[in-house]
This record gives structure tokens, C-alpha cells and sequence, in this order.
């Protein structure tokens, strides 16, 4: 079975996590598809295929003889869909033969169109599959899923030399809680890849650092009449605090290794107010420089209206996982080669958001991220190829085949 038909039976099933959850996982209808993937792992022949109470899928299968003692590999991809766009009731549209121009979305109203997207015209000539525009289609991550479960199929039944192989699929991945519960000891590998990626030949080694900040405001309210020189309006001094950040430095004015501060919330009255952001850079010394700026601001706003008037909270979240790959850049060395061997020209992509590779990095597990083949993710114009996924299962195969020759 190709990578994409199992993708079309994944998408299927509703699996949208829950941000707003206290349960692990955040929404029980992802043991839907967790079970069916250990059953269909039991039908391979990998009886130790198990997925426990807090909805982890592990799997491993035995070094071939003569490579017992070569170093571990390890597949990771997530199950759940992003809560930002509906993942219920998905019909994907395959499309053979693509043309290369506009993608009508079903009804919808909705175009992915070229000259929004040009990389639609290098994907002329392959089966295209896409939403009817009113759902995602939850490529990401189902076609890393389909892509390491094809991949587990040919391995088995190629008899191709391999060390020992260990896959795992997680919950919550969209929600940030994907590693939260990841036995590290159980999954049993020595490294790993997750298939969690865009483009094919996509190899990302490198995310954020990341933080949260919640500021906020307390005011003086008093009649409007007899406001002077007493009045403090939260509202007004929240809107000036956000002046003093540097302008450019927004998710909107940035791309590639450019950090960014993100107002992602804002609330309040004369009385108080709060803002609440996320803050966002590649390199260590300038996102330590961010959090200082915001110290700064809050600083001026207490001694221009008096101490207490704002109170910054700034929580870090995760780190840039390059510090953890760098002692162990053989894996990105190995992909890019597997890629090349696939018929790709691979390409380092920095993570412009986090991964569960980075945070399992940390964990112990060195864990650089791979493409799947698909692009716009988390939304309605969300599409892959049946030809990327094919190329991504032949990239597994060929890390595999570096692992056992080492």
C-alpha cells in the first residue's frame, strides 16, 4: 500500500486536539486512531505494538542478524490535527495529473492559488491532494503516520539489513503537550528523526527559543470629571507598553532566523488590562535581548504611573534544539544524504515555532525533524502529493540503511 492511501483512511478519523483540555490525552477520540494503528502494526507482524493509557502508539522491531549491534533508530510523528481549523468530517480530493495551476477547493469559495503559493507549479504532473476547502486536511502530521507505517511494511517484508527500529506516534503534538508523557527509556532508540516536516526535501534542526509573557495593568478609575492628575487608564498605558517594543519585530514583519514579538491576546478597562505575547528567536543571546526589552518597558511604565502598575510575568517554553543536535550532526549528515539518494536537493529549514524533536532533544533523545511532502498546514488550503510522500518513505529507507552500514 502507497504512503498516500493510508493517508486518505487517517484523515478520516477526527483526531483535533483541545487546547482548553485538562485530560491526557486533551480529547479521547485519538485512541480512534491510535488502536487502529496497532492493529495494523499486529497485522505486520509487530506484536509488541502496544498504545498506552495516555495515548502513545510504541512499536519496535529486532536488528537483522549482523547488525544486533549497530546504534538504534528511531520514527516519531503525531496523530492529533490542529484545534485552529475544523478536522472533523474531512473529504480530501486527489487529483491526478495536477496541472499546476489554481486549486478549486470543492464549493467552498475557496482557490489555493499560484500566484500565492508558487510552489504549486513544481508540483505539476503529480497527484495532488487536497480539502473540499471547509476542513484542514490533516496531513499534518497523519502523512508522517502514513509514511513511517509504509515504511515499516516495506522494511519488513524487504529483508533489508537494518539495527533495531523503534516508531512512536503522540497526542497532543498541535497543543504543545506532544513530549509531556514520552517514556524516552521505553521507545528504546539511541536517535531519532520525527517526520513532521513540509516539503520532501526539508531537513530542520533548528527552532525557536521561545517564552510567554503575560503583562499585566493595574489602573486608577475615577470619574472622568475629576480624573486629573489622578486618573490611570489601564487600557491607555497596556497600548503604551506595546508602543515600546520595536515595531518590525512582529510575526508579520519576519521570516527565516528573525525572532519576532507576538501580541496574541489583549483585554481590559480603565481599571486593568492585560496583554499577553509570545516571545520568539533562533539565537540564544538575542531572545535573552527581548526578554530584557520587555523588562525595560515594564520598568518605565512603573516609574512613569508608580510601582505596581504593570507586572510582567515571562515563563521560557522550549529551547532551540541545535544545542542538542550539534555533538550529533551525523543525523542531519544522513538525511540530507538519504535525501539526495531520494532524487531531492535537501535544504536545512529553520523551525520558525517548536517541534517535539526539540523538546525531546532535551529529553535525551537527539531528534532533528524531516519533511512529509505537504504545505499549508492548519488550514483549509492544506495540500500534499502522493509522489512527496512516496520520496519521504524512500528517505526513511535510506537513514535506515546509513544506520546499518555504520
Amino acid at each position: 500500500m502507497r504512503a498516500y492511501e493510508r493517508l486518505l483512511k487517517y484523515v478520516k478519523i477526527h483526531t483535533t486536539s483541545d487546547e482548553d483540555s485538562t485530560t491526557v490525552p486533551s480529547t479521547s477520540r485519538q485512541f480512534d486512531l491510535a488502536r487502529l494503528l496497532v492493529d495494523e502494526l499486529h497485522d505486520l507482524g509487530v506484536m509488541n505494538a502496544k498504545v498506552d493509557d495516555k495515548c502513545y502508539v510504541y512499536a519496535s522491531i529486532a536488528a537483522t542478524a549482523g547488525c544486533e549491534n549497530k546504534r538504534s533508530i528511531g520514527f516519531i510523528a503525531h496523530m492529533d490535527t490542529a484545534p485552529d481549523f475544523s478536522g472533523e468530517n474531512v473529504n480530501p480530493i486527489v487529483e491526478e495529473n495536477y496541472d499546476g495551476e489554481d486549486v478549486i477547493l470543492g464549493t467552498s469559495g475557496r482557490i489555493i492559488k499560484v500566484a500565492d503559493f508558487p510552489h504549486l507549479k513544481s508540483l505539476k504532473g503529480r497527484t495532488l491532494i487536497h480539502t473540499d476547502g471547509i476542513t484542514l486536511l490533516g496531513a499534518d502530521d497523519k502523512s508522517g503516520v502514513a509514511e513511517i507505517m509504509t515504511f515499516m511494511e516495506e522494511l519488513l517484508s524487504s529483508g533489508e539489513p537494518h539495527g533495531k527500529i523503534c516508531i512512536a506516534f503522540t497526542p497532543d503534538e498541535e497543543i504543545g503537550a506532544g513530549a509531556d508523557h514520552f517514556d524516552v527509556e521505553y521507545f528504546g532508540a539511541d536517535f531519532a528523526y520525527t517526520v513532521d516536516g513540509g516539503a520532501e526535501n526539508a531537513v530542520e534542526y533548528e527552532n525557536f527559543n521561545a517564552a510567554s509573557a503575560q503583562v499585566k495593568f493595574n489602573g486608577v478609575n475615577i470619574h472622568p470629571g475629576d480624573a486629573k492628575d489622578i486618573m490611570v487608564n489601564a487600557a491607555l498605558v497596556a497600548m503604551e507598553f506595546n508602543s515600546m517594543l520595536p515595531p518590525t519585530q512582529t510575526p508579520s514583519q519576519t521570516s527565516g532566523y528573525e525572532g519576532f514579538f507576538h501580541l496574541t491576546d489583549m483585554s481590559g478597562d480603565v481599571a486593568a488590562a492585560q496583554l499577553s505575547y509570545i516571545i520568539r528567536d533562533h539565537d540564544a543571546d538575542k531572545f535573552a535581548e527581548k526578554k530584557k526589552v520587555m523588562e525595560h518597558a515594564a520598568n518605565i511604565i512603573n516609574q512613569r504611573y508608580g510601582e505596581g502598575t504593570c507586572e510582567l510575568i515571562i515563563k521560557d517554553q522550549y529551547q532551540n534544539m541545535l544545542e542538542m543536535i550539534k555533538p550529533h550532526m551525523f543525523l542531519v549528515d544522513y538525511a540530507f544524504e538519504a535525501i539526495k539518494e531520494a532524487g531531492e536537493n535537501p535544504e536545512a529549514v529553520a523551525i520558525r515555532g517548536g517541534t517535539d524533536g526539540a523538546r525531546l532533544s532535551f529529553m535525551g533523545l537527539p531528534c532533528p525533524n524531516l519533511g512529509t511532502g505537504g504545505y499549508n498546514f492548519h488550514g483549509p488550503m492544506e495540500h500534499i502529493t502522493a509522489e512527496g510522500m512516496d520520496t519521504m518513505v524512500r528517505v526513511l529507507h535510506g537513514i535506515t540503511r546509513m544506520f546499518a552500514g555504520e
